[in-house]
Order: C-alpha cells, then structure tokens, then sequence
C-alpha cells in the first residue's frame, strides 16, 4: 500500500493512506488534489507549509501515529491549526481530535460476535454507523496558534487540555 497525503483544493491538506488497487465503488480523490508522498521527510514538510494560512487534517493512519510529535511539531512551527485521527495527538500537543468512540467500536464488535456464536449469519447482521463521536481539545495548543475555540465547541468537548 502506497501512502500519500493529498492536498486538497480548498486548502485543506489531508495526509491520507491511499493504495495502488482501489476497492469498487470507493470514493476517488477529487481531480483537483495533487498527491505527495510523505514518506520521505521533506514532502511532509513541504505539506504542511503548503497548508499555511489553511488548516491540516490527519486521518486515522499507523504511519502518522508513529510520526504524530514531528507531524505536530511542524504543523506548530508553521502555525497551521489541524485536526487528528485520535486523541492520543491532542495529548501530544495537536490542536483538535474528533472521530468515532472506540468503545463503541469494541462494543459493536464484541455484539457482532455473540449474534454469530448464537447463530446468526454475518450477511444477515446490518451494518450499523457509529452513533458515539469523541471530540478533544488542546487549549494550550490553540493558545500557540492564536484559534479561539468558541466556549459552545468547548462545552460539546469529551476531553479538553489546557
């Protein structure tokens, strides 16, 4: 699987996983991006500058889990507010995490797995959507880039740093 980040035309930047063989019927990425590859140091800070004056989102991904302080630490150093696939980057200083809970996650799956040693057939289980969303916030990352999040976002917040 070929990791790239895509930069997005409205100025978002989304470092993203994108593979060689898509599955059908998957989303493509929209004609207007261009795709980099962040594997190599540079082209992740080319991004990240890139998204100067915009704001960066990073999805969910092992790669960028493992480079989430040098992600962060560029993303703070150009002063792009950014968004993460998971909380633990707002521990390390990222501004903002919102995604789908994990214990719901486990939960669903654990109830997946009881419908099929019941007897159930997987094809007839329905899919189910995450009802249960996290949102974490770092204050004194905000502080850093001069955001200010609105005392309404603040309230809905699951987890806020400060």
């Amino acid at each position: 699987m070929k990791r790239r980040a895509s930069i997005v035309a409205i100025g978002v930047v989304m470092l993203s996983v994108v593979g060689h063989a898509q599955e059908p019927g998957a989303r493509q990425p929209a004609p207007a991006s261009t795709y980099i590859d962040p594997v190599a140091g540079l082209t992740v800070d080319g991004a990240i500058a890139r998204a100067a004056g915009g704001a960066l989102v990073v999805v969910n991904d092992p790669m960028f889990y493992e480079n989430r302080v040098r992600i962060i630490e560029l993303t703070l150093r150009s002063r792009v507010p950014s968004s993460f696939g998971g909380r633990e980057f707002v521990a390390a200083g990222g501004l903002m995490s919102y995604l789908s809970s994990n214990a719901w996650h486990w939960r669903t799956a654990a109830s997946f797995v009881d419908k099929i040693l019941r007897g159930a057939k997987p094809a007839d289980i329905p899919v189910e959507q995450p009802t249960k969303f996290e949102l974490a916030i770092n204050l004194k990352t905000a502080g850093a880039l001069g955001v200010t999040i609105p005392d309404s976002i603040l309230l809905r917040a699951d987890e806020v740093i400060r």
